[in-house]
């Protein structure tokens, strides 16, 4: 049994590898400064919430196989101190997954946009059929316990390949530690502008995965974004290229209907992204042995990734979405399938600013014409976070010249958004509420 400590357990995906390496055998211990919920409850059902929050170096022993360090950690953080003190194997959350995975079939879905959408979409289908894989993936599945699951038998590894940096002390991004069989490329949009400065540096990441998917590989790549055909036919690494894009669909009555030859498929999901991203999970099911036919039966009963386009109403009086986008390039793709779906409805959207790159001056004119296919734009943004993140300020006046809309509503408190969101008449209307944080604190199924 080997024993591994996790220097901050309490991350979102950090929790989820050390509850899959404890249903595997290993002894696993760990310790943060900081875990909140569903991770402190999942860690502590099975036995492995830190009695107390901290950093404990006298945890850091000869008795440990490894230590596996979350981004969380910063630097000179004392367990790692410790643990390079005495000489012990740290790896970063990826690296770790790599070596958990050396002897499979690893299959990577990586891009700006979509990627967590793809992954979860395969492992719908997969285990609709009963087909078991080891997997890794950024959202909580219906019908899946937990986000990571590793294995001695099975023969394959899907992983969901985020292109951010791996620890503090491994500054490579995610995704060139996985070294995929097959691989897919859902889009490039500029993204993490605290690590990657310029776009032809973030573009480079992905030029540098596809050199390393492994040798008489599969790159499976979205034809219909410029940036991605550039990487994946310029590559001259020798993998077969498969391109995809957006397959023929109708909507009728607010449904959304797959045109499969002369079949019809109804589908649970919605807008031309998510049917980009289908027809891209598609592939690679087919890479790892599923049908056609097969593909198609499970994916009606898809109802979407956690947090994506997640309905919190769906009345005969309004309909309201909340969706994890916040990039520009989600943003966009979000926005527009709302208004695809609902053409007869006046769409309200709802955008908080929260990120690094969101709030930074020089990217927020990524953003113009995000909102243009709603009826009303409002923006959220709180001064405070500028103020923890120790970064310039930002008036409204800015945010409604980078979007290039002087028709933009900008609430910077939470209470005043609140308050309109109470007194708003929602009759007739679609609301979409997109932020990777939470609005302030709003209770939207309250509102809602």
């Amino acid at each position: 049994m080997k024993k591994i400590h996790f220097i901050a357990i309490g991350g979102s995906a950090m929790h989820n590898l050390a509850i899959a390496l404890h249903l595997k055998g290993y002894k696993i211990s760990g310790s943060d400064d900081a875990i909140f919920e569903p991770s402190a409850s999942r860690l502590k059902n099975r036995g492995l919430l830190p009695e107390s929050l901290g950093w404990f170096p006298e945890k850091i022993t000869n008795e440990l196989d490894a230590v596996i360090l979350g981004m969380h950690a910063h630097g000179d953080n004392p367990e790692m101190l410790r643990a390079k003190e005495l000489g012990l194997k740290i790896y970063s959350y990826p690296e770790f997954l790599y070596e958990q995975s050396k002897d499979k079939i690893r299959v990577v879905i990586a891009g700006s946009h979509g990627k967590t959408t793809i992954t979860s979409m395969v492992l719908h289908v997969l285990h609709f059929h009963g087909m078991d894989v080891d997997y890794m993936v950024g959202a909580q599945l219906e019908g899946f316990e937990v986000m990571v699951k590793l294995t001695h038998e099975n023969k394959y590894m899907l992983m969901e390949g985020d292109e951010y940096l791996s620890s503090a002390i491994d500054r490579r991004p995610k995704i060139l530690l996985y070294r995929p069989h097959a691989a897919l490329i859902s889009g490039i949009a500029w993204d993490h502008v605290n690590v990657f400065p310029t776009f032809e540096n973030y573009v480079h990441q992905f030029e540098l995965f596809t050199e390393l998917i492994e040798k008489e590989g599969t790159v499976i790549y979205n034809s219909e974004d410029e940036n991605v055909v550039s990487v994946v036919e310029g590559s001259v690494n020798e993998i077969k290229k498969i391109p995809y894009s957006t397959p023929t669909y109708k909507i009728v009555d607010g449904l959304t209907y797959l045109d499969i030859g002369e079949r019809k498929i109804a589908l649970e999901v919605f807008g031309r992204h998510n049917l980009n991203n289908l027809e891209g999970a598609r592939l690679i099911c087919k890479e790892m042995g599923i049908s056609e036919p097969q593909f198609y039966e499970a994916i009606q009963t898809f109802k979407g990734a956690s947090k994506r386009l997640e309905p919190i109403k769906h009345g005969p009086d309004f309909i309201a979405y909340k969706d994890f986008a916040h990039a520009p390039s989600k943003v966009t793709s979000t926005t527009q399938a709302v208004r695809e779906q609902y053409p007869d409805k006046k769409l309200i959207a709802f955008l908080e600013l929260h990120t690094y790159s969101s709030l930074n001056p020089k990217f927020l004119t990524e953003y113009k014409g995000a909102l243009s296919p709603a009826d009303e734009k409002i923006v959220y943004y709180n001064p405070e976070a500028l103020k923890i993140k120790r970064m310039e300020p930002i008036s409204p006046d800015d945010i409604r010249t980078a979007f290039a809309d002087p028709s933009l509503r900008v609430f910077t408190s939470s209470e005043e958004l609140k308050d309109f969101l109470e007194s708003i008449d929602k009759s007739g209307k679609v609301f979409l509420m997109m932020s990777s944080a939470n609005f302030g604190g709003i209770e939207l199924n309250r509102i809602f």
